[in-house]
């Protein structure tokens, strides 16, 4: 295949800045190409990726040309990124150029028009002032992750609502629906809950409601949902009063350290933990463990890091593509690090359920929810933020596959001062099938 051209000069320079074949073709704005085999191409569309690769060379400054459209790959977006994985991965993590390397990029830049100031970053880039994990600065990095459109969810969630990951029970059946695996999670984490008529149950983040709807509906509890989100919130109220069950249904848009209504006989708090941050966690924890009565029972549901953090967080401060696009101040912890601040409140760990794979599915499901509805999303949210949303399920996926993040439920309970816990001696058949 030919290399002439833009993409025959960028596909030059990133094989001796790597020692190793492109992962995948390029094609780049003058229609040239570089690269071989089958499989998907990565498309330059303009120079001013490149400019903005040149001032920001790492995954932020891929980032903003895929947001901005000036990236863009044709064919299996999943296949493309698996296939860049690694190099993306050694590009945050290694050193910066050499003298020669830097001369180099420069001299390619110049031959192809790219040299120039920097760019504005896309407007969807998330840019965050006051004190971290301040409940302000809170509401305002759930804003831009959540207030976005309540279409463009329903567009990419489905008629469910649910933004966690979904429980398979029935394989590869086509006639199981992201509808019904998402009603089965939900009922999962009420039988964990051990939930009753006439309990109160306290969802912490409940999204757009669909838990705590579940929950009354199937199990007569009185449910109060917290979310930080209005938009969620005055869905979540419109839902609540359409289903009939405003009388056992409450909606807060409120901060979860603003609720002091407890005791509660069950919490859950799904997805939500991922928000908080390390130094949140032992106010979270300690303010769960207060609202909930001794015997109740807690489930938290969330992403977890698995082993170290990657080397451009850990040594280099790099932000990446999820925090300044998607989770804006999230912090991901291990699963031995969310035991170990769950058992520092107070709480007994009684099982731990991982569903990574269960993950990875449901993000699929999404990405095709995405793409079937384009049109309808990018009405919503603007093009810029549907690009976001498409590659940050995608990568999610991969990530998911490759190990290198996972989900847990772990069900904890809060023991009576004498030691009792109220759980049942033995495991119910169907908590961690």
């Amino acid at each position: 295949m030919s290399s002439a051209g833009a993409a025959g000069r960028i596909g030059a320079l990133i094989e001796r800045l790597l020692g190793r074949p492109l992962p995948l073709r390029i094609r780049t704005w003058d229609g040239a190409q570089a690269g071989s085999g089958d499989g998907p191409v990565l498309v330059v569309r303009s120079r001013r990726a490149l400019r903005r690769l040149l001032w920001q060379p790492d995954e932020i400054g891929l980032a903003r040309g895929w947001v901005a459209g000036e990236l863009d790959v044709d064919g299996d977006l999943e296949e493309a990124l698996s296939r860049l994985d690694d190099t993306v991965r050694e590009l945050n993590g290694r050193p910066k150029l050499t003298a020669a390397e830097r001369a180099e990029v420069l001299r390619v830049a110049v031959t192809l028009g790219a040299v120039g100031p920097p760019l504005k970053p896309p407007p969807e880039e998330a840019v965050l002032s006051g004190e971290r994990h301040s409940k302000k600065r809170d509401r305002a990095a759930v804003s831009h992750h959540y207030d976005v459109g309540n279409d463009f969810y329903e567009t990419v969630l489905g008629p469910s609502l649910v933004y966690s990951c979904a429980y398979w029970t029935r394989g590869d059946d086509p006639d199981y629906t992201l509808e019904d695996a998402q009603r089965d999670k939900n009922d999962l984490i009420c039988r964990k809950l051990g939930l009753e008529p006439g309990m109160r149950l306290l969802d912490v983040g409940c999204g757009w409601g669909s838990l705590v709807l579940h929950a009354a509906r199937e199990y007569g509890v009185r449910a109060v949902g917290v979310t930080v989100s209005t938009a969620q919130a005055d869905y979540a109220e419109r839902r609540v009063a359409d289903s009939g069950l405003g009388d056992l249904v409450q909606i807060r848009n409120d901060d979860w350290r603003d609720v002091v209504d407890g005791p509660f006989d069950a919490i859950a708090s799904v997805g939500m933990a991922e928000h908080l941050g390390a130094q949140s966690w032992p106010a979270y924890v300690d303010r769960l463990h207060e609202l909930l009565r001794p015997g109740g029972r807690l489930l938290n549901h969330q992403i977890v890091r698995k082993g170290r953090p990657p080397r451009a967080t850990s040594l280099r401060g790099r932000r990446t593509f999820i925090d300044a696009y998607v989770f804006p101040d999230g912090e991901l912890l291990t699963t031995g690090e969310v035991v170990n601040r769950l058992e520092a409140g107070g709480f007994e760990i009684r099982d731990v359920h991982a569903l990574r794979e269960h993950y990875a599915r449901t993000l699929r499901h999404w990405v095709m929810n995405l793409e079937a509805g384009w049109d309808r999303a990018v009405s919503s949210a603007g093009e810029g933020r549907a690009r976001v949303w498409r590659l940050y399920m995608a990568g999610s996926a991969v990530s998911f596959d490759a190990g290198r993040i996972g989900v847990d439920q772990m069900l904890a309970v809060r023991l009576h001062d004498d030691g009792r816990s109220d759980m049942p001696m033995v495991r119910p058949v169907g908590w961690s099938a």
